[in-house]
């Protein structure tokens, strides 16, 4: 199966397709997905958003940044459904992020299952990372 990379504005996506994105990529256990308004705002608020649509143009894949384009993008999310993981999805959301913003760095925080992945990608880790929670 076969799949297309493209940018897009957060508030031109169908939330429900989303969702389930989220949902299916297990990411949705760590994200607000059951609080509806909060998670559009958190799409709509992104300015730079990247998919993943399969042949049939369903949803597979987002990533989900905020960016200056010059210093630093920061990866807020990367999700990819079950059925599509470990088949170049993530690395061509990420690639394409990348591509958006070449002369920014791209910083993120990994999910507990993913910590081994990003190094196999070419991510250094960066050990003095630090939340504020609300």
């Amino acid at each position: 199966m076969s799949w297309t990379i493209d940018r897009t504005r957060g508030e031109d996506l169908d939330l429900d397709q989303v969702l389930a994105v989220y949902r299916d990529s297990g990411l949705g256990e760590r994200r607000p997905v059951e609080d509806r308004q909060r998670m559009a705002e958190m799409v709509r608020h992104a300015n730079l958003v990247v998919v993943a649509r399969d042949d049939d143009g369903e949803l597979i894949g987002i990533a989900r940044s905020v960016s200056d384009f010059s210093y630093v993008t920061y990866l807020s999310d990367i999700a990819v459904i079950r059925a599509h993981q470990c088949s170049g999805v993530g690395r061509a959301l990420i690639d394409a992020t990348r591509k958006e913003a070449p002369s920014a760095k791209i910083v993120l925080l990994s999910a507990p299952a993913a910590r081994d992945y990003y190094p196999h990608i070419g991510f250094t880790a960066h050990d003095s990372a630090w939340v504020l929670n609300p």
